[in-house]
């Protein structure tokens, strides 16, 4: 497969996974303490003063993380073309499980450093070959993934050694787009991105035309 062209690569994709932090995020990771911490800060802080500093126990924080509704589109329209979504992270984040929920994705992984277990075990449940599967990734963690799967996505804000290594980058950075441009190259290679569109449309537009929602939805 290697003189395949990336058009040539994307039309056997089955099933998409994308790494999170910097992929369908833009990188950044915000903290924040909850109301029970302000005590338990204060008491940490007169226990360690004059000793180098004190930090916030993890228990009393709440991370926070910033998705693109266009990817989230892009995912519905991945799945109206007949492919299956997933995340494989390192990190594990509950802010990340509400939107992989919220997205019904098929498969997450989290807390995982060497990707290509998780990526084995998919396969197996979805009798799938490496051809089939994209990978979308921006640092040097996602190389070994993008090195043996069928269509290596690098992220515009992605690292050097990335982009090397990709069939493909994306137009958009990570977290403002770059999931949808996946999406949208994928099904424009298959050639059913237009009709994903419609189908989209019409699945979310129940109102007949002809109905006059001004008067009570009383058709005319």
């Amino acid at each position: 497969m290697t003189n395949l062209s990336a058009e040539d690569r994307a039309r056997r994709i089955k099933l998409i996974l994308f790494d999170v932090d910097g992929v369908l995020t833009d990188g950044g990771i915000w903290i924040f303490p909850t109301s029970a911490a302000s005590p338990t800060t204060a008491e940490h802080a007169q226990q360690m003063e004059g000793k180098g500093g004190y930090a916030i126990h993890s228990a009393n924080m709440i991370e926070a993380k910033g998705f693109s509704a266009h990817d989230g589109a892009g995912i519905s329209l991945a799945r109206i073309g007949g492919m299956k979504c997933g995340v494989i992270t390192k990190r594990i984040s509950e802010t990340v499980a509400l939107r992989a929920r919220d997205l019904r994705l098929e498969y997450v992984y989290m807390g995982q450093s060497f990707k290509m277990q998780a990526v084995r075990e998919i396969m197996a449940k979805e009798s799938l070959t490496l051809d089939e599967i994209a990978y979308v990734g921006d640092d040097v963690i996602d190389l070994p993934v993008m090195r043996e799967c069928g269509f290596a996505v690098a992220v515009a804000n992605g690292r050097p050694q990335v982009k090397s290594a990709a069939h493909w980058v994306t137009p958009n950075v990570g977290g403002h787009g770059a999931g949808r441009d996946v999406v949208d190259f994928i099904l424009a290679a298959k050639g059913i991105l237009d009709a994903c569109i419609e189908k989209y449309i019409d699945e979310r537009n129940p109102i007949s035309p002809s109905m006059d929602i001004g008067n009570g939805g009383n058709l005319q």
